[in-house]
């Protein structure tokens, strides 16, 4: 006869054994790396970016090269970035038809950006940055875009991404003009898609994610762009030597289809997981 001990350690143990089994706490720690879940998405080229990792780290053999020492800084899940200095440091991706538009028609660019001023010590024309970009005198491919707080076009602190006709000129291109932060990291995606047409996009778009939410999206037509297959080389830091960035870039990315906006936010929450259940109950007690 077993005693009334016995009796509760068992049904103890039962009631332990089925709250643990229950679906909703069969919870699975994921140990994916952000590097692991952007090389799943399959890019056709892929670079963390730090002072000592020039490596493409696909299989399709992009490697870099830097110009200038730029420093190291870290990302917001830890990992290296680097910090260029506005000045002479910049990185390099020899021509590849795998960073081009034309190659599959799509081009989806991915960079998380920090710019460390908002006002570049060399910033070109109206008054911007190119961040990233390939592109030379009649050879424009795409850039990457941001302008100073104070320029010419009223358009304080603007970050766009272009897609141009080989020749130059107006590009197409797509934006989001938010107050910023130096020194506070963003996320950036830019598509360039000229397959999945439509009435409204008869030759194709661009659009433009921030921290994993689309913020803008434009036609190719407006400016009758049509993506050539540029020889430039790709440049981060810079694009043509005419600007240069000063801060910090990291974890870039390039794909030859459009991400899924499910993909681009799944990225932007890797790095920046969302505030637990326990995080938001504090901050609502510290604002009480």
């Amino acid at each position: 006869m077993k005693s009334k001990y016995d009796v509760f350690l068992i049904v103890s143990i039962m009631i332990v054994t089925s709250f643990f089994s229950l679906p909703h706490f069969s919870v699975k720690a994921d140990s994916q790396s952000y590097d692991q879940m952007i090389l799943a998405d399959t890019p056709v080229a892929y670079w963390p970016l730090s002072p000592s990792e020039t490596s493409d780290q696909t299989s399709n053999g992009l490697d870099g090269t830097f110009t200038g020492s730029p420093s190291q800084t870290l990302l917001p899940n830890g990992d290296a970035a680097v910090v260029f200095n506005g000045i002479d440091q910049y990185f390099t991706i020899p021509d590849n038809d795998d960073l081009e538009v034309t190659q599959t028609g799509i081009l989806t660019v991915e960079a998380w950006m920090r710019p460390d001023v908002l006002q570049f010590p060399n910033s070109e024309r109206a008054g911007y940055v190119h961040w990233m970009g390939k592109g030379e005198t009649n050879q424009h491919s795409w850039a990457a875009r941001m302008y100073d707080e104070t320029n010419d076009e009223n358009r304080p602190n603007r970050i766009s991404g272009y897609s141009f006709n080989l020749s130059g000129g107006l590009g197409a291109g797509s934006y989001f003009q938010d107050p910023l932060i130096a020194g506070e990291w963003i996320h950036y995606t830019l598509v360039i898609n000229t397959v999945n047409t439509s009435s409204d996009y008869t030759t194709g778009y661009t659009k433009l994610y921030k921290n994993g939410v689309l913020r803008d999206q434009d036609r190719l037509s407006d400016y009758n762009i049509v993506p050539g297959n540029s020889t430039a080389p790709m440049r981060i830091g810079t694009r043509d030597f005419a600007s240069f960035f000063q801060g910090a870039i990291g974890k870039v990315a390039l794909y030859d289809y459009e991400l899924t906006p499910k993909q681009i936010s799944d990225h932007y929450q890797k790095m920046v997981p969302p505030p637990s259940l326990n995080d938001k109950i504090k901050s609502e007690n510290n604002e009480r």
